[in-house]
């Protein structure tokens, strides 16, 4: 199942089965995601450069996005 996580510029989409838990993402905006809250990811909390970064170094390739405009 598919979960999306919109900002006005941007969408995180994020596949579950494909995620290993690596942590990656985690561990690089821990202001964005984060296990413990519901919804665990908050794109909000980091600019729309900050999470692209960070999307290319998931190494499952369970994280992606689109460009909402």
């Amino acid at each position: 199942m598919i979960k999306e996580y919109k900002t006005d510029d941007l969408t995180i989409i994020w596949q579950p089965e494909k995620c290993t838990h690596a942590g990656v993402c985690v561990y690089q905006l821990p202001k964005v995601y984060n296990v413990n809250e519901r919804p665990w990811c908050k794109p909000q909390n980091a600019t729309t450069e900050e999470l692209i970064a960070q999307i290319k170094l998931c190494p499952s390739g369970a994280l992606t996005y689109k460009l909402n405009k």
